[in-house]
Formats: C-alpha cells, sequence, structure tokens
C-alpha cells in the first residue's frame, strides 16, 4: 500500500536504535525524508547508514539530548535547514530510570519530567508554526503501555507518561482547524535493549535467569511474541499518512493484546 508519504520531512527522535529506528526505517522506505536524532554520533552514523540501503528519500542526522531544551532547539533549526522543515513529528524519548517511588530522589523526578514530558513540548512548539502554515502537519508520540497499565518498577513512566495523553488530546482539538492531527501509540513489549534490560532488572529481584523472564513475559502476550520496532513503525506511518486523516486524539495500543481492560 503506497502511504503517500514520499517527499514529506519527518523528525524521529531517539532513533539511532530500537523503537525510534524502526518508526525511521519504514518512513524512510515510504519515500519520506527523515531525520534522525540522538545523543551517540557513531549509534546515529550507523543508524544511517543502515536506513540509506532502503531508503527513498534522504536521511540526515544531528547529534544531540532531547532532555535539554537548547540541544533540541538547535535540532529543528538544523532540520528546518537541511530539510525544509518538519511535516510529520514523531516523538520518541530513551527510557526513565527504573525504580520505585521510594527508591527514586528528586533529581531523578527533575529529569524524567523533562525526558518524558518538557521534550515534547519543546518539540512541538518548534514545529507546529510551519504545519499551520502548510496546512498539514502529523504529530505522533510513542508512549507506553503504562498509561493502561502500570509496570512494578517503573514509576516514573507510569506517571509522567500520562502526561502526554492530556497533551494529544488537547493538541488534537487545538490544531485539527489547519490540517494537523495529534495521536499516541502505546506500545507494549517490543523485542529492543529496553525489554532486555527490564529482564535482567527482573531476573536479578527474582533470582532467575534472563531467558527465563524473556519467557515468563512472552507467555503474558496473547499472540506469543515481543513485537517488532518495525511494527510500530507501520503504526506510525499509517497515522503519517492521509488514509488516517480522520484519526485525531487517539491513543493506539499497539502490544499483541497483553492489556486485556481498555
Amino acid at each position: 500500500m503506497d502511504l503517500g508519504l514520499t517527499g514529506k520531512n519527518v523528525l524521529v527522535t531517539a532513533s539511532s536504535k530500537g523503537i525510534g529506528l524502526g518508526v525511521a526505517k519504514v518512513m524512510a522506505m515510504e519515500g519520506a525524508n527523515v531525520m534522525l536524532f540522538a545523543r551517540k554520533e557513531e549509534e546515529l552514523r550507523a543508524a544511517r547508514q543502515e536506513i540509506m540501503k532502503i531508503s527513498k528519500g534522504r536521511v540526515e542526522y544531528y547529534v544531540g539530548d532531547i532532555s535539554n531544551k537548547d540541544d533540541v532547539a538547535k535540532l529543528i533549526d538544523e532540520t528546518n535547514k537541511s530539510l525544509g522543515g518538519v511535516d510529520i513529528l514523531v516523538y520518541n524519548t530513551a527510557p526513565p530510570k527504573p525504580g520505585t517511588f521510594l527508591q527514586l530522589s528528586d533529581d531523578d523526578w527533575e529529569y524524567g519530567s523533562r525526558l518524558l514530558l518538557q521534550s515534547a513540548v519543546w518539540l512541538t512548539r518548534r514545529v507546529v508554526n510551519n504545519m499551520m502554515k502548510n496546512g498539514w502537519g502529523r504529530l505522533i508520540y510513542i508512549t507506553s503501555l503504562t498509561l493502561k497499565q502500570q509496570i512494578p518498577n517503573l514509576v516514573l513512566s507510569n506517571v509522567i507518561r500520562l502526561s502526554i495523553m492530556g497533551l494529544v488530546k488537547s493538541l488534537a482539538v487545538e490544531l485539527a482547524p489547519y490540517g494537523i492531527t495529534s495521536n499516541g501509540i502505546m506500545q507494549g513489549h517490543i523485542f529492543t535493549e529496553r525489554t532486555l534490560q527490564l529482564a535482567s532488572d527482573s531476573a536479578s529481584r527474582q533470582g532467575k535467569s534472563i531467558d527465563d523472564v524473556l519467557k515468563d513475559m512472552a507467555k503474558e502476550i496473547p499472540a506469543g511474541r515481543y513485537g517488532t520496532p518495525e511494527e510500530v513503525g507501520n503504526l506510525a506511518a499509517f497515522l503519517a499518512s492521509n488514509k488516517a486523516s480522520y484519526i485525531n486524539g487517539a491513543m493506539i495500543l499497539i502490544d499483541g493484546g497483553l492489556v486485556r481492560c481498555t
């Protein structure tokens, strides 16, 4: 299916690996121009080389920290200069620090807020003017199933990511008259380095092997397997297309059926 993304300019954050990289790959295969963003240049360079093998458009990257307001501003300036603006923002972040409420410090909460909420506000404020001027735009926020079902030992994600739902729905109302849609993706167990990190943490607390924990986690998923970053990318690409133009203000689960109560 041709999603009509050829020539569109897409900014995907936290895109040197994991879900962000999976999204960037799908967008590139659909013909979009892609700007990658992450903290490590070596990983970004490798990601760009990998994507260029399948890309039908341009692929650029910028090095920076999404929790740093100045870096976000420079990212948008560079994207505007390199690609000519942002038509589609796919907001993704590195994972927050794991821990229970009693284990986390004030500094952890302040950093978590910058990472999981403030960065979304900074990015959105800097891309919507161009979208409004063009009368078309897509805002896609990748969050977590923690918005529907809390995960033990991930209090920062459980609490702060809920704010993204409020942002998604508020923007859907305010920006719809300008041809801009705003939607969120709540992914479940996607097989990434983050999954291995959580499995390792759980294994140490339970006295199990990582393989056993991974198998136990997969058993909870009705689909019987983990999702892939590219499957999240397929959903993001659809939401970015005109075929999804009437989907606005939605928070969409992609979890293999893990969350029973919606």
